[in-house]
């Protein structure tokens, strides 16, 4: 007789089709097929698709009107012309709604005088009172000796030559805003980063009051939060071209002095006074006559 082998491995069984795979419970209940969806799909929450005292036609309103994009027309109305459902029965759910936070309508009247319903679809009823009743967490002060960092200024134009006069009327121009509106008081780092922009345009042949008029006009009715940053915006936005090219003035002829005779020799020459010539002052004889 054969010795029994006590490491020989069991036989696999067999699975029962009917009590192990998933679609044995096919007459049991539901057995759901599901796709990931990537595109095109609506979040909807089990609190609305399986609320015990919603109906079915609330329910699959809801889920409609959360799907659709905001500015689509949900009054009875159009859902009536949307669904078979009459409008009793949809204004009738539209109140289950309603009552349970999933919609809120409140009427309004517009600019023009109309009076329009304004519905608000809420996925999650009572999220909003929560959040506005939790209590918040207190805002970081920026200790004193941690200044916020301040925002740099936007670059302005160099001027070519920069000449003590030319920055001191720019430095003259920039001070002087503040007399057209008190909002254009600059610090002084401010006025030390626009003077370069204003000698700019100075160079460019345009007078200081046009500078102080191009700095000015039309400016917003609103308070001025960074009122450097909106000059040196301008500075460099509107910054004139060159002037034209001038060529230098030729010098002027020297004047031709009046003939002249010499008391020495009675020749004529060139002088701006009468005297002697220029031989008769050094002591040589004048050339004889041909």
């Amino acid at each position: 007789m054969d010795a029994e082998n006590p490491s020989a491995t069991t036989p696999a069984q067999s699975r029962i089709r009917g009590k192990n795979h998933p679609e044995g419970h096919r007459t049991a209940g539901v057995v759901h097929d599901h796709v990931r969806h990537t595109e095109n799909f609506t979040v909807i929450g089990n609190d609305l698709a399986q609320h015990p005292e919603l109906s079915l036609l609330a329910i699959g309103l809801a889920c409609y009107i959360q799907s659709v994009r905001p500015g689509t027309a949900v009054d009875i109305k159009t859902l009536a012309v949307r669904f078979p459902e009459g409008p009793t029965r949809i204004a009738a759910a539209l109140r289950e709604l309603e009552t349970h936070g999933y919609l809120r309508r409140s009427r309004e009247r517009t600019a023009t005088g109309r009076i329009i319903t304004r519905t608000v679809s809420c996925n999650r009823p009572g999220h909003r009172a929560a959040r506005e009743t939790a209590p918040r967490r207190p805002a970081r002060r920026t200790p004193p000796d941690e200044p916020a960092p301040r925002k740099r200024l936007p670059a302005v134009p160099q001027p070519s030559c920069s000449s003590p006069d030319l920055l001191r009327t720019a430095l003259d121009v920039l001070t002087g805003l503040r007399r057209h509106d008190p909002r254009l008081l600059l610090s002084a780092a401010d006025v030390e980063h626009l003077t370069p922009g204003v000698a700019a345009w100075l160079e460019r042949e345009v007078a200081p009051t046009a500078v102080s008029h191009a700095l000015t006009e039309n400016l917003p009715d609103e308070p001025l939060r960074r009122p450097a940053a909106l000059l040196a915006h301008r500075l460099a936005a509107q910054v004139p071209p060159p002037p034209p090219f001038r060529p230098p003035a030729s010098p002027a002829p020297r004047p031709r002095h009046p003939l002249q005779t010499c008391d020495g020799c009675d020749r004529a020459f060139r002088a701006p006074a009468p005297g002697r010539c220029r031989d008769c002052r050094s002591g040589r004889s004048p050339a004889p006559a041909a």
